[in-house]
């Protein structure tokens, strides 16, 4: 083995690694491992409705505080963040096949009650790039004034 090969064979490895531990825990953008489990998935430009291509093209942005607006169904209800203002947690999956994560201020609006996985949400608020697909939040009414009010929609029912 010559030494520019032993220099970097190190780096080679974990490189393949690294792809291969991507690919493995749904890391990479839209493998079919990351659509099939309920980790937030990175958006992609696949048909859907008109949310789906607001957030893919806010994800490909990595851009922050863009108002999007569209509904889902639930795949994973998770626990609250308790941490400061708490909030209800949930993961929708939109028409494209991609999921984002709704954080909904519930100091500020009422809880969806009895949320199930596969129930319908529509929603209305800000969205937030991160490397899973993104957050939505602001589903409620801004007491600083600083967005437009967002809202929830289940069963029939507002939330805000």
């Amino acid at each position: 083995m010559n030494s520019t090969l032993k220099k970097y064979l190190p780096l080679l490895v974990v490189a393949i690694a690294a792809f291969l531990g991507a690919e493995q825990f749904g890391l990479s953008d839209n493998s079919s491992a990351d659509r099939a489990t309920s980790r937030p998935s990175a958006p992609s430009t696949r048909s859907g409705n008109d949310a789906d291509a607001a957030i893919a093209k806010a994800y490909r942005a990595k851009a922050h505080d863009v108002r999007v607006r569209g509904e889902g169904r639930v795949s994973a209800v998770l626990q609250d963040d308790t941490r400061g203002s708490r909030h209800q947690r949930f993961i929708l999956r939109l028409a494209s096949g991609n999921t984002v994560l709704v954080a909904h201020n519930i100091d500020l609006a009422p809880r969806i009650p009895s949320l199930r996985k596969g129930d319908t949400v529509g929603f209305n608020g800000i969205y937030e790039y991160n490397e899973r697909g993104g957050v939505v939040h602001w589903t409620h009414r801004d007491p600083g004034g600083r967005h437009a009010g967002g809202w929830l929609e289940h069963a029939g029912q507002r939330y805000q």
